[in-house]
């Protein structure tokens, strides 16, 4: 008897990944331009929301410290 283990592997455990396939009802040939620029406006907003709130606190910033600097 020897100290080796003898395992049985099975070929399931080494299933390869496989890149799912794509459905092709899924994709059609046309584009609603409608929806591209609703998904672009709804970005934008929160760009520029985003933008106002570091807007907001860097001005909020600038007087606070002008008021600490002017006692």
């Amino acid at each position: 008897m020897s100290a080796e283990k003898i395992i049985n592997i099975n070929e399931e455990t080494f299933n390869t990944k496989q890149t799912p396939k794509l459905n092709e009802k899924n994709f059609s040939s046309r584009v609603d331009i409608n929806q591209l620029l609703a998904r672009v406006r709804k970005e934008e907003k929160k760009d520029y929301q985003v933008n106002l709130i570091f807007f907001g606190m860097f001005a909020i910033l600038i007087l606070i410290v002008g008021i600490l600097l002017s006692l």
